[in-house]
């Protein structure tokens, strides 16, 4: 069985060194950890160089490449490097808890190597310092973790850092465009065409930084929002109209029958009149995993409020 771990890097000197050390820290040792760096200026690349020598499961790879791809390129190009049987997705800035690996791969000898899995657990949110700051990230954000197609395609819950999945998912990647984000993706195409499987235990310390791509939603962000409704609905509607681009990627694929129909009405539904509008909703039960940003979210389809300024872009 061949493990391989995909770490994609970016100016992350100041905590890169603790995640790979949580990394060669795990109860399961049989792994290749491979890292594309995205044209580091600090000292990320030194940090990996060294431990190059020290870990011989510790690989750089196109160390001559300086190009800044962004992290879904990166990942899909960590990806598509060399074949294995699983492939854990790390960033550069979090901490794995020592059992992380071994529990997923556990998880996944249960299913069929030649079916599609995704498998992600719970995380715990830490501050820079590693203090807990809440004990279950899904609890305190979706309150529900997503393992269909229905609750995916308007929602993610999948954090990437926590995610592992195996060959027969990482084959139908094949592409980088429209995206969101790849872990979204990745989920969305496991749900369709396999299994998007959740393991309520914590596997990582999942650290908050000023320099976080994504972070937890914390009350900070949440407060900014509100005290600028304009851009709150503009971030309401990009994500809509961003979600909607990825999903329409699924239609390349011989979808079942009923996921077809509910993929086409979610992806086409602004083009619909309202009670179209009502019954695509109503019929496929699209929403959010919180009441709140469910009744958000359905308003806004039916009514287009302040869609007028999204629709051509």
């Amino acid at each position: 069985m061949k493990v391989t771990i995909l770490m994609a890097t970016y100016n992350g000197e100041r905590y890169l060194a603790e995640q790979i050390e949580s990394i060669r820290k795990q109860s399961f040792r049989d792994w290749t950890l491979l890292i594309r760096d995205d044209g580091s200026t600090d000292q990320t690349r030194q940090i990996i160089a060294d431990y190059e020598q020290l870990d011989a499961r510790i690989r750089l790879i196109t160390p001559n490449s300086f190009d800044n791809y962004g992290v879904i390129k990166s990942f899909f190009t960590l990806l598509k490097h060399e074949k294995a049987d699983y492939y854990f997705f790390s960033d550069q800035d979090d901490v794995w808890l020592p059992d992380k690996l071994q529990i997923q791969l556990e998880a996944a000898q249960t299913y069929s190597k030649q079916t599609p899995l995704l498998i992600y657990t719970d995380l715990k949110v830490v501050d820079q310092e590693l203090h807990v700051m809440h004990e279950s990230m899904i609890r305190t954000q979706s309150d529900h973790a997503n393992t269909s197609l229905r609750q995916e395609l308007t929602e993610n819950t999948v954090t990437g850092g926590t995610m592992m999945i195996n060959h027969a998912l990482a084959q139908l990647w094949t592409d980088t465009d429209d995206l969101l984000m790849h872990d979204w993706y990745l989920a969305l195409l496991a749900a369709a065409f396999g299994h998007l499987i959740y393991l309520p235990q914590p596997t990582e310390l999942y650290r908050q930084h000023a320099d976080n791509v994504l972070g937890a939603r914390t009350l900070r962000k949440r407060f900014n929002n509100w005290i600028r409704p304009h851009v709150l609905f503009d971030k309401y509607w990009s994500l809509i109209k961003a979600s909607q681009k990825q999903a329409k990627k699924l239609l390349d694929f011989p979808l079942k029958q009923e996921d077809k129909a509910m993929v086409e009405g979610f992806v086409y539904i602004m083009e619909q009149p309202a009670f179209g509008r009502l019954k695509t909703l109503r019929d496929f039960g699209l929403g959010k995993n919180r009441f709140f940003h469910t009744l958000v979210f359905r308003t806004l389809i039916l009514t287009k409020f302040a869609y007028r300024r999204h629709k051509s872009q």
